[in-house]
């Protein structure tokens, strides 16, 4: 047999919490040794640092020798060990086809007395393949098992990278990072959106436990996580209390959660520009105002055309419709009703709770019926037919756990000149989800010709609150 032309080195290591890659590079250093010693060409180093190779789940650089190998670019592999090329039967069977249909029987291990070029070679490999497998399915038992014994003592689970507001032991609290914690989901359960706490986190120079600037995805995974609350979960299942302090309380976990649920109706992603958006209906056709910007002014119109269907007859002045409107939100919040409202919040906490409980559950549902409908073991009547009910549970729950939490976006508002002062310094979000607390819709009416200034009489409020 002759010297493989453009052989492939293949390199793998299952954990690597340090990130440094030693384990791999010790791997490779090994077989270009073993290379140099069979006079191979080494045509390309494929390497998959963290990767099981028992978990199933797809190795980008396996992957992509495979495929070399099937078309031809490759004629020849070196492994430091078997089980760093596989440790599932299956995908060893899948790995010999590969070879096989390529017409590739170069194949070298540093280390074991695998041989796939002969008959006894392959039934070695495949004893040993099979040995490999049953160890990792036994490591994996006593791994979870470990795991879920932590768990249920509410003890920290391993890992790499401590979590944001504790010191490494994932126990003790990082004052700072802590502080950071309940300022967030205060402001964020009060109506800010992540993106707004995101770049105000950037400006002040706040990063992340990886020391990169905070993004949405981030920040929503730290203020969900029961962690922050003192609560061990154990895929993905509030299990107990953990042996750490909490940083936020429980009531307050659940308002952030709830609160999460409730963003994911509306979808908004984009930055918020105009403070009535949703609000405001057309006086003559009942349809929406949309916001529109011009070189010199900002306005609300009535937009016609299929894709808005309005009049395109009504169109009012941003500034002073928005001023006017603030000034009767101010007047409002300062009224009994609204605190009465607010001192009324908590009865609904714990059914915030529970209906969080029932939305998570109908998604689940959702996503097991859709695997049922992909992998054929229902059809598509069956499938249509089964989510409808499971659909408008959802949307019922939806607008449930809204009407309950709502009111968390009034508090620490503060009353009379302090509540005018404050109002300030909020952000659009902070103020655009006030309103949403309080309003239901504002319809315009028609204005005057000639008219210099906004006339109160144009706008009709319908008050939530």
């Amino acid at each position: 047999m002759s010297a493989p032309r453009s052989a492939a080195i293949y390199a793998r290591i299952s954990s690597d919490q340090v990130g440094e890659g030693l384990g791999v590079r010790r791997q490779l250093e090994d077989c270009r040794k073993l290379a140099a010693d069979l006079g191979w060409q080494v045509g390309e180093e494929y390497v998959d640092n963290d990767f099981s190779a028992y978990s199933g789940k797809p190795r980008p650089g396996y992957q992509r020798m495979l495929a070399d190998l099937a078309d031809g670019i490759r004629d020849g592999v070196i492994v430091y060990h078997l089980d760093r090329l596989t440790r599932r039967p299956r995908e060893l069977e899948e790995f010999l086809e590969t070879l096989d249909r390529a017409k590739v029987r170069a194949v070298r291990f540093v280390t074991g007395d695998a041989d796939l070029g002969t008959g006894d070679g392959l039934l070695v490999a495949r004893i040993m393949g099979a040995v490999a497998a049953g160890e990792s399915a036994a490591k994996s038992r006593r791994v979870k098992r470990k795991m879920l014994q932590n768990a249920q003592l509410g003890l920290p689970h391993g890992r790499s990278l401590r979590p944001f507001g504790f010191e490494d032991d994932a126990i003790t609290h990082r004052p700072d990072e802590a502080k950071i914690i309940r300022e967030m989901a205060a402001r964020f359960v009060a109506g800010e959106s992540l993106r707004s706490m995101c770049t105000d986190l950037d400006t002040r120079g706040i990063r992340s436990v990886k020391g990169v600037p905070w993004q949405t995805h981030s920040l929503r995974l730290v203020l969900a996580n029961p962690r922050a609350a003192g609560l061990r979960a154990h895929n993905g299942e509030v299990i107990g209390k953990a042996v750490w302090k909490p940083i936020i309380s429980e009531d307050l976990h659940r308002r952030v959660l709830a609160t999460i649920e409730s963003r994911k109706v509306s979808g908004r992603r984009t930055p918020r520009a105009y403070l009535l958006s949703g609000l405001l209906r057309c006086g003559k056709c009942g349809n929406t105002l949309f916001s529109s910007r011009r070189v010199d002014s900002r306005r609300y119109v009535c937009l016609s055309g299929p894709d808005h269907r309005g009049c395109g007859r009504l169109t009012v002045t941003a500034p002073p419709l928005e001023a006017l409107l603030t000034e009767y939100v101010l007047i409002r919040l300062d009224s009994p009703a609204v605190a009465d409202a607010i001192a009324g919040r908590g009865s609904g906490d714990a059914e915030a709770s529970r209906l969080s409980a029932e939305l998570a559950e109908d998604r689940e549902t959702l996503d097991y019926l859709a695997e049922q409908f992909g992998s054929r073991k229902i059809d598509r009547r069956q499938w249509e037919k089964a989510r409808g009910p499971v659909e408008s549970r959802i949307a019922d729950t939806e607008r449930r756990l809204t009407r309950i939490t709502r009111t968390d976006t009034l508090t620490g508002l503060g009353t009379g000149d302090q509540l005018r002062r404050g109002w300030i310094r909020l952000n659009l979000d902070r103020q655009a989800a006030i309103l949403r607390t309080l309003i239901g819709s504002i319809t315009i009416g028609p204005g005057k010709a000639g008219a210099q200034a906004l006339d109160p009489d144009r706008v009709q409020v319908s008050w939530l609150l």
